[in-house]
């Protein structure tokens, strides 16, 4: 038999409505009867979306950080290539 995923995906809209409604005062628990979604996956929610002070006082959500960590990966990755580009040129 395998594990079945029967988890709901919600889209990114309802998920920061979520989190707005938990940071304007409604509890999770509230929020997870209204909405059918459990507790542990608002908190998450709540994590990934509540905004964190940086120390040059503007604030970023950890959702940032993973997009700006991935688009780093992805420029190391092109500046790589393009090392490796320059010296077979170099060699002619």
């Amino acid at each position: 038999m395998g594990n079945k995923n029967t988890g709901k995906k919600y889209n990114e809209d309802f998920k920061k409505m979520v989190v707005d409604l938990y940071n304007s005062g409604n509890s999770a628990k509230d929020l997870s009867s209204e909405y059918g979604v459990s507790e542990v996956t608002i908190y998450t929610w709540i994590k990934k979306f509540s905004p964190m002070e940086t120390e040059d006082g503007t604030s970023i959500t950890s959702d940032e950080i993973a997009k700006m960590k991935k688009e780093m990966l992805r420029l190391q990755e092109e500046n790589e290539i393009l090392k490796k580009a320059m010296a077979i040129f170099a060699k002619k």
